[in-house]
């Protein structure tokens, strides 16, 4: 499994990088390769993507989630593995700092190939740069969601 890390920080308040975080159905805004999020219900999500060709779909689980902390996710069903969390820290009254942590595991060669060149970490570092440049020019979040799932 690979591990891939990455931090931004964006220059909107806690909140608002929260909430635009939970509208999962905004993630082909800057999400490259994401096709579609559909949410099913307050912890699943569908998932649609097609990086270098090859489609892929699959369910993800959120296992926990605390309003403007984090949001913690796995993979339940489809033919990608992967788990991780976001986490959100104020900086102050109108900055952010956003991290995400993600553990892949690749499938198939070619796509072990791509995470041996570093593709994976290239393609989340890119996917954090788009979300701060979407929530900064959006000037807001375009929706939130602010129940909590706890471990269990």
């Amino acid at each position: 499994m690979s591990r891939v890390k990455e931090a931004v920080e964006v220059a909107v308040p806690v909140h608002t990088a929260y909430n635009q975080w939970t509208q999962f159905q905004e993630f082909p805004k800057f999400m490259e390769g994401v096709e579609e999020v559909t949410q099913l219900d307050d912890t699943h999500n569908h998932w649609t993507t097609k990086i270098g060709g090859v489609r892929r779909e699959f369910d993800t689980e959120i296992v926990d989630q605390l309003a403007d902390e984090r949001i913690a996710w796995r993979t339940v069903g489809g033919d990608t593995k992967q788990m991780g969390m976001v986490r959100f820290q104020s900086l102050d009254d109108g900055h952010t700092r956003v991290e995400i942590v993600m553990e892949v595991e690749t499938s198939g060669a070619v796509e072990k190939a791509a995470d041996a060149l570093g593709m994976v970490d290239r393609r989340v570092k890119g996917d954090m740069k788009r979300f701060k440049e979407y929530i900064e020019e959006h000037g807001g979040e375009t929706g939130s969601w602010r129940g909590r799932v706890t471990p269990g």
